[in-house]
């Protein structure tokens, strides 16, 4: 069997070092808000590149953090706009519409899977205040385009870096420091994972990391003193200290992550499967490997390597225009993002799968 990715393993690679951290915290009778969130918050700050980090429960909280204090800011108001890529997973989006701001969804280019830059100053009117960039399966999405239309449009730059710990811009900057703030995610699958959910929220923005750190404090600066009407949103001590273990080999792990992709685009060669465009390696933590299969057998290609004790999954089924939560979309017609839907397949990829396990996936699929 060669499961899709096995969190035990992953763990076990660092086991020791995440048993006596978790037995620290344990020990040491401090559960929230402590100095393991300090060190963590820290450490991943000056990783990621910048001033402040600021630990949160999950992703989903760290966007929703973001435009929740640029709203109490003043920086903008329910009803502003914020353009997203339409291909994504569903949280980004969620993150806008629970802020009672308007996503405004722009297709991704087929060959890059991320969202088309060219597309996106058509959409922007005087009602919007900031893009959102997502990069997804780990892929820089950031480019020197969109750059130049947040200067030229006085737009923030939000990016969801959830899928992209490690990543970097071709200027060297890691992905989580471009923009004016970014989510992170630390769910137990991603690249640099808890063994629960996690969140952070990175920028250099000192106004903002307040308010951020304020409403994920249920709106207090200081005890008992509520300057929002805020939520319960941190990042607890025992995922704090397990981060902070794990933060130290992420390049490490990542490195196994470009080797096996490496392999993939060197020997994939199945005329209905179609590769995104390869990024120079820096430019991709690899956190998904998704490939496109072509004339409708990417179920039948699903079905085949679970036949055969290989495990994939679909990154996303159901693309956020056609979910039933956004019923108002669903006669929207974005094609690019639908025809991933029905043809994207994630292969197995992670810090301890074994290369000969991923030379028996190719073989495989050439075979299919």
């Amino acid at each position: 069997m060669i499961p899709f990715l096995s969190l035990k393993d992953v763990t076990a690679l660092h086991g020791a070092e995440i048993n006596e951290a978790v037995t620290r915290v344990v020990n040491g009778g401090w559960y929230l808000q402590g100095e393991e969130n300090k060190r963590f918050e820290a450490n991943y700050a000056n990783f990621i590149g910048t001033k402040h980090c600021i630990g949160c429960a999950n992703g989903l909280d760290a966007l929703i953090w973001i435009f929740r204090a640029y709203i109490e800011l003043g920086v903008m108001q329910p009803g502003d706009e914020v353009i997203v890529p339409a291909n994504t997973y569903i949280a980004t989006i969620l993150s806008i519409t629970e802020n009672g701001l308007i996503p405004v969804l722009v297709e991704p280019k087929l060959n890059t899977l991320e969202i088309d830059d060219d597309l996106i100053e058509e959409h922007i009117t005087n009602k919007t205040k900031a893009i959102c960039i997502v990069h997804l399966y780990g892929r820089n999405a950031y480019t020197d385009k969109i750059g130049a239309l947040c200067k030229k449009y006085n737009l923030k730059l939000v990016e969801d870096n959830a899928q992209a710990h490690g990543c970097k811009h071709t200027d060297g900057r890691t992905t989580g420091s471009i923009g004016d703030a970014a989510g992170h995610s630390f769910y137990p699958g991603k690249n640099l994972g808890a063994l629960g959910d996690g969140g952070a929220v990175t920028t250099n923005d000192d106004e903002l990391a307040a308010a951020i750190r304020a409403l994920a404090n249920y709106g207090s600066q200081k005890k008992y003193v509520f300057k929002y009407t805020g939520r319960n949103s941190r990042l607890d001590e025992i995922q704090a200290a397990v981060l902070d273990v794990k933060l130290k080999y992420l390049v490490e792990d990542n490195a196994h992550r470009k080797q096996v992709a490496n392999y993939y685009y060197d020997h994939i060669n199945n005329p209905l499967i179609t590769l995104p465009d390869r990024l120079p390696d820096e430019q991709n933590a690899y956190h998904l490997f998704p490939i496109l299969v072509v004339n409708g057998k990417r179920d039948a290609l699903h079905d085949y390597l679970d036949q055969n004790g290989v495990g994939t999954v679909i990154h996303y089924p159901i693309a956020p225009h056609k979910q039933e939560c956004y019923k108002k979309w669903n006669s929207m017609s974005l094609p690019i993002t639908e025809c991933i839907a029905d043809e994207e397949l994630s292969l197995p990829i992670g810090p301890a799968i074994k290369m000969e396990e991923v030379a028996e996936v190719v073989r495989l699929i050439n075979a299919f």
